[in-house]
């Protein structure tokens, strides 16, 4: 079995179970939203982590974590689509889905959500080349996504303190990039 297939098994197992529960009532609509929301995030700061955590780890192990960054930013983006799903499932009517989606709690929500998408979209090797050195900068959108993504969960949960508290150990792992680029 090749490292992809494993890697991609590994961050889809917790959304299958995810789905499987869901289905069959085993867990509520909050328990799912939450869990679906809490694991986008986490593979969204660890995809972002990555980079600058080159500057202070190194070895054979890390350079095959660094090669499934972008399979961990899609099954980031995978997560966020499962958690928008059971909203949209959860809601059902367009007229209340756009009535919430105007408030600043959900708007930022759905900006990320777009804002993924457009990354999920060009995180293959045809796009890639296709957009050229345009990439790069097309993929630093992902900071704009991580800022909507932690106002999302800051301003819709009932304790914004994990939230906040995520959002500064991006921010400090972030700091790195600082670091490495000072190096130079």
């Amino acid at each position: 079995m090749s490292r992809k297939v494993i890697v991609w098994t590994l961050l889809s197992l917790p959304g299958v179970v995810l789905i499987l529960q869901f289905a069959t009532d085993a867990t509520t609509y909050g328990q799912s939203i939450h869990w679906s929301g809490q694991l986008s995030v986490g593979l969204l700061i660890l995809t972002m982590s990555l980079t600058p955590l080159r500057c202070v780890i190194s070895g054979a192990w890390f350079a095959q974590v660094m090669a499934h960054r972008r399979a961990i930013g899609v099954a980031s983006f995978g997560y966020a689509a499962i958690h928008t799903g059971l909203y949209v499932e959860h809601k059902w009517g367009a007229n209340l889905i756009i009535k919430e989606g105007l408030d600043p709690d959900l708007a930022s929500g759905w900006i990320a959500f777009l804002v993924l998408l457009l990354l999920a979209a060009t995180s293959n090797s045809q796009s890639v080349r296709w957009l050229g050195q345009r990439w790069q900068k097309v993929h630093r959108l992902v900071y704009l996504a991580a800022f909507l993504t932690f106002a999302h969960w800051g301003l819709a949960s009932f304790d914004a303190g994990i939230a906040i508290a995520c959002a500064g150990l991006l921010v400090a792992i972030e700091l790195l990039r600082l670091r490495r680029l000072g190096a130079h």
